[in-house]
């Protein structure tokens, strides 16, 4: 049936697959008065039936034939394929006569062309074995006279000719001449070895007065042969070469140890010198020997440096460390610029584990450190002016020795941050809390900035060292001393109020004096608290930064062992206990407004005049602490939004609970207090910018707590001053207007009204009689019940459409 429609699509009801008669005919008759037109409907029914009766027999008429005319085509097809087939095969029988005419005419051909091929091949075999055989005597007798110079071009050239014969090797005489060859090479290689044991003998420092050409022409033929000859010269000659620096600097000699280590790097700067003066025309320039002896040097050197330092570690001092380790990676600078590190994965050295990458951690302009060596990358955005570590392929080849003696330079680090902490602390006691200063805003403690440079240093110095397990340590150095910064400068020098043992829950921040105006904070208290607030906050965001620039310059399987997550949840309490010593400053001073509010006798209230002292109260206290604390939060917009949506979910739930302390209440008095609700309601509106010359539009979700919180406090009073008399209405009214089904705020409406036990009795029954179905809720289900019929209206309805149907027909 769907495939029907979609070849011939149709927006009859009736054609559609999922066909509901009842929703049907619901459509054709929606109501009962749609009935009357029945007979018309059924008279097009009928007539559609007929149309549909004639294009069915139109159909069925038209298909008579069909049968006979396909059995009549389907004969004429047949015939046709046969003869199709017959001449199909007559084609095929002359091609295979014309195939095996022309075999016949190229059968002498081919034989001619198997034949030139083979002598082709014969002769150009023959003239390969000519050669092989000359060029195996002429190498046999440059050999004996070590005419290396000849031997190398007529060696390639053997080699090259006797791989044309390795599927004749079955044959005595060429597996001779490949014998033959085999110990030519053989001789070669012992003989070379030889020769260069005797112009560089192990024993001793002897060595020639310039380059020989005969070694020359040797090492152009090593690379010919095996290439385990070249690696046992290159081997030897090097070893030669550094003889003299295991002697220099052995163990025992006094240049050995960290203090001189400059005079190593001095001896291998000359050397190489040497080499280049001497010997860099003799070794073929793809050998790269001279960057082979600066690698060799690296691992004796390495090697060399971690044997000493075991034996003397309770020598090493950071400073000496942090020298030694200095010189080094200049060295190992210096060796990037001159050498490609083309022979570190070649066998002869491996290639160190270069460090991911990094980028700058914090600030924007470094430039460098104290210590030479220590490279400060600028921002990926930027090009940089010095090549990056990991750049460098050599970093770490001889720096890597001093890793397992980096707790030096951590426990360093671990008792200058312990003393920078407490010069801090000693400098904030010292100096006071920072001065007000509205003009500027909640400045950021000095000491902050100070302690995340030194962080900088460190995580770029120790960067340089090892990006391993030293990284680690520092890591859990740097976070001890974040929390002891937030607690022991931070928390520690916040207003001290009477607080549980939990730390800073403030239970109480006024002195009990009723009618007392004036907050326990001072100006200079308030400004210390936002000046926290913003050092918390910049610790924060800082904190954040040097989590990730950690992760980026320690290795990639230890950066999940980097977490600064505590740390920051350190600073967020920080945060949030400011805030908190805020709003509760705030809140308290209005305490004292709002204890004269409920015990003013409402009842006695004549006329409706201006707000009333209470509010201006409140109104002046809100105009002295929030520009302050505005102003000093500045630079944290968020935190400040903050402080105003806490406040206000503070302070309105304390002002509708002193509403309810209002009893009784007279009309009159009722009327006074809605004036003073409004008023503070719009006070409390524009708190964000309240004094302040800039008008900014709060916060919707500000704004939203106070419309929400003080509307329920005009409704309150406007319940109250509804009469209560008749009962019903009065119950109908305060569901409406609060939405508050609890008994408890019900018995503070009545007592406010000042309704005596026995009323209040009646109206509370009837408050709970009213509640399970309230008007708007019948009201809804009404208006449902008639946009959705129910399973029994809809059957109903069908029962008395098929009777009426059945009466008409």
């Amino acid at each position: 049936f769907l495939p029907s429609l979609q070849v011939f699509p149709s927006q009859d009801p009736l054609d559609r697959a999922d066909f509901n008669a009842v929703e049907y005919i619901n459509t054709l008759f929606p109501t009962e008065q749609s009935l009357a037109n029945i007979d018309e409907v059924v008279n097009k029914i009928r007539l559609k039936i007929r149309r549909l009766d004639d294009n069915i027999r139109t159909v069925v008429r038209g298909q008579t034939n069909v049968g006979q005319d396909g059995r009549q085509a389907l004969e004429e097809a047949q015939k046709a394929i046969q003869q199709l087939f017959g001449k199909i095969k007559d084609i095929k029988d002359k091609a295979e006569k014309s195939e095996q005419m022309v075999k016949e005419i190229t059968r002498d051909i081919k034989q001619l062309d198997h034949a030139k091929r083979h002598l082709t091949t014969s002769i150009t075999t023959l003239n390969h074995l000519h050669m092989l055989a000359g060029g195996v005597d002429s190498l046999e007798a440059m050999t004996r006279r070590r005419q290396y110079g000849e031997v190398a071009n007529l060696l390639q050239g053997v080699v090259n000719v006797l791989e044309h014969f390795n599927k004749y090797m079955g044959i005595p005489q060429i597996r001779q001449l490949s014998e033959r060859v085999k110990a030519a090479q053989n001789e070669l290689g012992q003989q070379i070895l030889a020769d260069f044991e005797e112009a560089f003998p192990s024993q001793g420092t002897k060595r020639p007065g310039g380059p020989s050409n005969v070694l020359r022409d040797a090492c152009l033929v090593a690379n010919v042969l095996d290439p385990r000859i070249k690696q046992e010269i290159i081997k030897k000659f090097i070893k030669q070469h550094l003889s003299e620096y295991l002697v220099l600097f052995q163990e025992n000699q006094d240049v050995a140890w960290l203090d001189k280590i400059d005079r190593r790097y001095a001896w291998v700067k000359r050397q190489l010198v040497d080499y280049e003066e001497k010997y860099g025309r003799m070794f073929p320039q793809e050998w790269c020997m001279t960057e082979r002896i600066a690698v060799e040097f690296c691992h004796v050197t390495r090697t060399e440096l971690a044997k000493i330092m075991r034996t003397r570690a309770k020598e090493i001092e950071v400073k000496l460390l942090l020298f030694a380790i200095q010189r080094t990676t200049n060295f190992e600078g210096l060796l990037a610029k001159r050498f490609s590190g083309c022979t570190l994965a070649d066998g002869t050295g491996k290639k160190p584990e270069v460090p991911p990458p990094s980028t700058n951690p914090f600030l924007e302009d470094e430039t460098g450190t104290e210590t030479d060596e220590i490279v400060i990358e600028k921002s990926d955005m930027d090009k940089p002016k010095k090549p990056k570590v990991p750049d460098n392929p050599f970093h770490g080849i001889v720096s890597k020795c001093f890793e397992p003696h980096l707790y030096v330079y951590i426990e360093s680090q671990d008792k200058n941050l312990g003393e920078l902490i407490d010069r801090f602390v000693a400098d904030f006691k010292a100096q006071g809390p920072p001065k007000p200063n509205v003009d500027e805003g909640g400045a950021v403690l000095p000491s902050c900035a100070d302690l995340f440079v030194y962080y900088k240093k460190c995580m770029v110095q120790c960067s340089q060292l090892s990006t391993g397990e030293p990284m680690i340590a520092l890591t859990t150095i740097f976070q001890k001393y974040l929390r002891e910064y937030a607690w022991k400068i931070l928390s520690g020098n916040l207003p001290k109020t009477t607080s549980s043992s939990g730390g800073l829950t403030i239970t109480s921040l006024l002195k009990e004096k009723e009618g007392s105006e004036v907050a326990k904070f001072t100006l200079e208290e308030l400004c210390l608290i936002c000046s926290i607030l913003s050092t918390a906050e910049y610790c924060l965001a800082t904190t954040q930064q040097l989590e990730e620039k950690l992760k980026e310059k320690v290795d990639a399987s230890l950066v999940e062992r980097i977490n600064l997550t505590g740390e920051m949840d350190t600073f967020s309490i920080v945060i949030s206990n400011s805030i908190q010593l805020l709003v509760q400053d705030l809140d308290a001073a209005c305490d004292p407004a709002l204890t004269a509010m409920s015990k003013m006798q409402w009842q006695n209230v004549e006329h409706v005049g201006d707000q009333s002292p209470y509010v201006t109260s409140v109104i002046l206290h809100i105009k002295q602490n929030v520009p302050i604390i505005r102003d000093n939060l500045a630079s944290t917009r968020k935190y400040f939004t903050q402080f105003c949506i806490k406040f206000a979910n503070s302070f309105i739930p304390k002002f509708i609970n002193h509403l309810f302390k209002c009893k009784p209440i007279s009309m009159v008095g009722a009327e006074q207090l809605l004036l003073d609700t409004h008023s503070l309601k719009m006070v409390l509106l524009d708190l964000p910018s309240i004094g302040s010359q800039v008008v900014r539009k709060a916060p919707a979700s500000y704004t939203k707590i106070v419309v929400k919180g003080m509307t329920r406090a005009e409704m309150i009073l406007k319940v109250v001053m509804a009469p209560h008399e008749p009962p019903v209405v009065f119950v109908d009214n305060y569901i409406k207007l609060l939405a508050d089904c609890s008994t408890d705020t019900f018995q503070k409406i009545l007592d406010m009204k000042g309704l005596k036990r026995s009323e209040q009795s009646s109206m509370l029954d009837l408050f709970r009689q009213r509640l399970p179905a309230p008007p708007s809720g019948v009201e809804n289900a009404g208006s449902l019940s008639l946009s959705t019929p129910t399973p029994e209206q809809e059957s109903s309805r069908i029962r008395k459409l098929e009777k009426l149907i059945k009466k008409r027909l």
